[in-house]
């Protein structure tokens, strides 16, 4: 090799090397402070998790994913959705982490199964009864054909917190019984975290269940 050709490989070598920490320093340090600087400065809230808080102040979850409310099962037996609190979609989608085993994690995701699926079939059957069941009452009785299809099935990422009118209406009147509360106090309370359509004509209106169920503690407390 020629000490012309030594010469041009180290000033490809060096000119790769400059190209490198520039963009090291470019893509890897400012641009990722410069985003999380103008996200914090804009949208705090967003940039933070959205999190959501009660009465006091105190974080109570994000309100971009839904979680469950459910009693601690018996020995053996899988945890059941508590009465007192409005229960959001199920979640069939989710996944556990069998990589990382350190951690006890669940996965976001759906079912994957088509609409005829027989194992589908089997637990939309399953949580139909389980809704007329759990949310009839003394003096309400659920009817199978009032169940919509969001109370049986789960959504594409297992985590939506949110769910339809009809199923936040479906849940009232147990709700109120478990909570010593007016049906119409409770009808209140759904009504004011009702979201219509996002800009009047996209989506459909919809119930954020962890804002209403940090409602309901504070109404049941007064």
């Amino acid at each position: 090799m020629t000490k012309n050709s030594v010469r041009r490989s180290a000033r490809l070598l060096g000119a790769g090397l400059r190209a490198m920490l520039v963009l090291t320093l470019v893509c890897g340090v400012l641009y990722p402070l410069t985003v999380t600087g103008v996200a914090q400065a804009l949208f705090p809230g967003r940039a933070d998790g959205s999190k959501a808080r009660d009465a006091e102040g105190r974080v109570v979850g994000s309100a971009l994913i839904g979680q469950r409310y459910d009693l601690p099962g018996e020995a053996g037996e899988e945890p059941r959705p508590d009465p007192r609190w409005f229960q959001p979609r199920p979640s069939r989608g989710l996944g556990t982490n069998t990589v990382n085993t350190r951690y006890e994690l669940l996965l976001s995701g759906a079912t994957n199964r088509s609409g005829d699926n027989p194992e589908l079939l089997v637990w939309v059957r399953a949580a139909k009864a389980a809704v007329v069941r759990e949310n009839s009452t003394a003096t309400y009785r659920v009817r199978p054909a009032d169940v919509p299809p969001d109370a049986v099935t789960s959504s594409g990422s297992g985590v939506d917190p949110h769910i339809s009118p009809a199923y936040a209406a479906l849940q009232v009147h147990r709700v109120a019984e478990r909570n010593g509360l007016t049906v119409r106090e409770v009808e209140r309370l759904v009504a004011r975290h009702t979201e219509g359509r996002t800009l009047g004509f996209l989506g459909e209106p919809r119930v954020h269940v962890l804002g209403l169920n940090t409602a309901l503690r504070d109404l049941a407390r007064k």
